[in-house]
């Protein structure tokens, strides 16, 4: 009855798991039905598995929490692109830049500085959160301090220690500014305009802090857009005081406010569908819609990961293309020139369509590239449009290759876990196996691959980008590209591996059929001893069966190549000489006549000619190799004769 009762508790304490999740409890309420687990008798056997269920529901909450603030971060994003879109005075216009990227970054301190081409440095426009009054009159070269490397690069940058910082020269005037402000950590974007740095955004905080990612590109968001903003508030100021001087610059002025308009509408449009979580092919299908043209997302390795083109649109080059086709090394010059200016650049012109690249960098990393095809070259304003839509396509891929990379660590943990000596809980493993598609019940297979070429972590990236068979797993294990799939799907892994390696081929061993996860370990120990030894012998572009291995890793484990190729002539040279010089098969016969239990009868019916031919043969042997009867001497030989017609079989 007693257990009856703790089993009762345990199922009220699940179901008060999953009343936490659903309410989005705190931290602490948490804690407190761990606690209680933890009180629960020790002799209950569902009370390690229900501590560790609510482990996972404090995981779960947690990365609830996580991907909510990177929401808000988003939502706050959009709502400051909402904001400078519809502020046209100009110092109003920098004040708030300035106010919502500290505040968006949590920072203590941010600044915005325009470039004075009178004084040939930038000096600070706008401040917020700063104490000394040096702070807000703060002036720096173009060749000292953080600016040197902002403008040089025109990427951001960031330094948690500024004052020690010996990656750039230092501004002695600066740093005292920053000595009296208390500063410690900055970070800093370029606001881009055409080919040139029209102003500097930073954020600064009174201790020493590392920025992330996903801060960094909000900041250059903000930063895109405000040096967008203070272009088109700029121009509106200019186009007004034309208007009271000529009818031309009236003209001028309303096409410009057209302009304006549809970006702004186009923003808009942008923005509405990255806060409804549109995916990246809704986003691209939008932009060549918006734009009249044709899009291609590519990867890092240049393959196109989402395409969209507008229904009226007759151009051909987005479908013709390929990622070592005719055009690939304009469009990587052009990505390469993207990448350093930050801005989209003409790849080709060809048959009257345009193809335009734009980088799509993600904090530091380069997520890969946008191609845009249209009829003819863009007007500035469509440029702009352009850029701005791959800043919301890097958000996309950002956030999507976090997701991918968390999926990948967790894969890999799988495996691992799977395949160490001291596996882990198998109940555990089988249920997140299930989760990806893996059913460990299942009869499968476990293959290590090598290549001399290829790195294994390279290999895995390129299996990612294919199709591999259903169910399979893969990850790089300390060098060594180890995969599980189930025994069926055997054969569709072999074809992958061999494309993944591509010319130079792969040398593997696949194991035996599995039939309980348990065997795993034993398995991978053994593939992990044999698969050195088939390098020395040697082969190459081949997958060989466990069992056509076991024998060998175990007698030649620590032999190198030349020890093998000693054994071999040590034993049998005298016989493979003979058989070169004179084609006589006499170790083809040998091999055969200890196969079939030393019968010569069974060995001339197997090899089709006359047993006495056969006895011939084996005197002539005997005379090579002297007396092999003995039983040690014969096993050496047959050892060695079988070793042989393996190594020559695989080459």
């Amino acid at each position: 009855m007693a257990g009856v009762v703790e089993a009762d508790v345990a199922e009220a304490m699940l179901r008060e798991l999953v009343d936490l999740l659903h309410q989005g409890a705190s931290p602490e309420e948490f804690a407190a039905l761990l606690a209680q687990a933890g009180e629960l008798p020790d002799d209950l056997p569902a009370k390690a598995g229900l501590a560790e269920r609510i482990r996972m529901g404090m995981a779960v909450r947690n990365r609830l929490e996580v991907w909510q603030q990177r929401e808000s971060g988003m939502l706050a994003v959009i709502e400051s692109a909402r904001d400078l879109s519809s502020r046209l005075n100009l110092d109003e216009l920098l004040h708030a830049v300035v106010s919502r990227s500290r505040k968006l970054l949590g920072s203590q301190v941010a600044w915005l500085s325009t470039y004075d081409a009178a004084l040939g440095a930038f000096h600070v426009v706008a401040a917020d959160g700063a104490l000394a009054q040096s702070t807000g009159h703060m002036v720096a070269g173009r060749g000292l301090g953080i600016v040197s490397v902002v403008v040089e690069t025109r990427l951001p940058f960031t330094t948690p220690d500024y004052l020690h910082d010996k990656r750039f020269p230092h501004d002695e005037a600066l740093d005292a500014s920053f000595r009296d402000e208390g500063i410690a950590a900055v970070a800093g974007v370029p606001l881009l305009w055409e080919d040139e740095v029209i102003g500097l955004l930073f954020v600064a905080d009174r201790y020493h802090r590392t920025h992330t990612a996903q801060s960094i590109s909000i900041l250059s968001t903000l930063a895109t857009h405000a040096a967008v903003a203070v272009k088109n508030a700029m121009a509106f100021e200019q186009a007004k005081a034309a208007l009271a001087s000529a009818e031309a610059a009236r003209a001028e002025l309303e096409r410009h406010a057209r302009s304006v308009q549809r970006a702004a509408e186009a923003h808009e449009q942008m923005t509405s569908l990255l806060a409804r979580g549109a995916s990246l092919s809704d986003l691209c299908q939008a932009i060549a819609a918006l734009m009249g043209g044709s899009v291609l997302v590519l990867d890092e390795a240049a393959q196109v990961i989402s395409q969209g083109t507008a229904a009226e649109y007759a151009g051909c080059g987005a479908a013709t293309y390929a990622p070592n086709g005719r055009h690939s090394a304009a469009l990587a010059q052009a990505a390469r020139q993207s990448r350093q200016l930050g801005r989209s650049v003409v790849a080709y012109q060809e048959a009257g369509e345009t193809c335009r690249v734009n980088a799509v960098i993600g904090g530091n990393d380069v997520l890969g590239s946008v191609l845009f095809f249209a009829p003819g070259d863009l007007d500035a304003m469509a440029i702009r449009n352009l850029e701005r839509s791959s800043t919301f396509i890097g958000i996309v891929l950002l956030s999507r290759e976090r997701m991918e990379a968390s999926h990948r660590r967790d894969l890999s943990a799988l495996l691992r876990g799977l395949v160490s000596p001291r596996q882990d809980d198998l109940r555990l493993l089988c249920e997140r196996a299930q989760g990806f598609g893996v059913d460990l019940t299942q009869p499968s297979q476990l293959v290590l691959v090598e290549w001399d070429d290829l790195e294994a972590g390279h290999a895995a990236r390129r299996l990612r980008a294919g199709k591999l068979a259903a169910g399979a797993v893969f990850d790089d294990i300390d060098g060594v590209l180890t995969l599980l799939c189930p025994a069926s799907r055997a054969a569709e892994v072999r074809r992958a591996l061999a494309e993944a390696g591509g010319e130079g081929g792969c040398r593997g061993i696949l194991s035996r059929p599995l039939a309980q996860a348990t065997d795993l370990p034993a398995a991978y120990l053994a593939l992990r001893r044999a698969l050195p030894v088939l390098a020395r012998m040697g082969v190459q572009g081949r997958l060989v069966t466990q069992a056509e291995m076991t024998l060998y890793a175990t007698l030649f484990e620590t032999q190198d190549q030349a020890g093998l190729a000693a054994f071999l002539d040590a034993t049998i040279g005298a016989l493979l000489t003979h058989d070169h010089k004179r084609n006589s098969e006499l170790a083809a016969t040998l091999l055969c006549y200890f196969d079939c239990n030393q019968n010569a009868k069974d060995a001339a019916r197997r090899l089709d000619i006359h047993v006495n031919t056969v006895r011939q043969r084996l005197a002539t042997i005997e005379g090579l190799l002297g007396d092999w009867n003995d039983a040690v001497r014969a096993l050496e030989i047959h050892v060695a004769l079988r070793l042989w017609s393996l190594r020559t079989a695989l080459r």
